[in-house]
């Protein structure tokens, strides 16, 4: 029976070759994994030694739930996304700016989890738990202090991807419908 947080989480899984149908998937997956509660701490796969640390996983576990959704909106983005506007691609304009106006929700969806992910991590990065680091989740630790140092900022690649196809609707939107 799929009830608790890590139960969702486990459900969502990548593809070698990921269609829309499967970032779809998963993206409910880790929607239902965002909104369902936590399981007993006995049952997580590994050992809690306190409350400090109990607290520090479920804060890294949305943090790094909401990063995962960034990921599969932006793969579902780029499956209607058209990168390049091309004086031929006029007899195909309505179809092209369908799928383009499909990527640029999509990509607008991930900002909104990018500021949620925020506001998990700088609740994993207060300095209560400056010296206490959960070893057994080392991605997420990873991920938290990527967010640190800047290194990762899916704010700023959004934002650049959003800007682009912009303009490129722009573009498309001018064309006459001849080549």
């Amino acid at each position: 029976m799929v009830k608790f947080k890590e139960d969702w989480y486990k459900l969502y899984h990548v593809h070698y070759q990921q269609y829309p149908d499967d970032c779809i998937e998963n993206i409910y997956w880790l929607e239902k994994a965002a909104q369902a509660d936590y399981c007993n701490p006995l049952f997580i796969g590994f050992t809690v030694e306190n409350e400090k640390q109990w607290e520090k996983y479920r804060y890294l576990f949305q943090m790094h739930i909401n990063l995962k959704l960034i990921e599969q909106h932006l793969r579902l983005g780029r499956t209607y996304d058209k990168k390049c506007i091309y004086f031929y691609d006029s007899p195909w304009k309505d179809e092209y700016l369908r799928n383009m106006e499909k990527a640029l929700v999509c990509y607008k969806a991930g900002l909104y989890y990018w500021t949620e992910s925020l506001l998990w991590f700088e609740k994993a990065d207060s300095p209560s738990f400056n010296f206490l680091f959960i070893t057994a989740r080392q991605d997420w630790e990873d991920e938290r202090e990527r967010i640190k140092n800047g290194e990762l900022d899916y704010k700023k690649m959004l934002e650049r991807e959003i800007t682009r196809l912009e303009k490129n609707i722009e573009e498309l939107k001018a064309m006459d419908g001849t080549y």
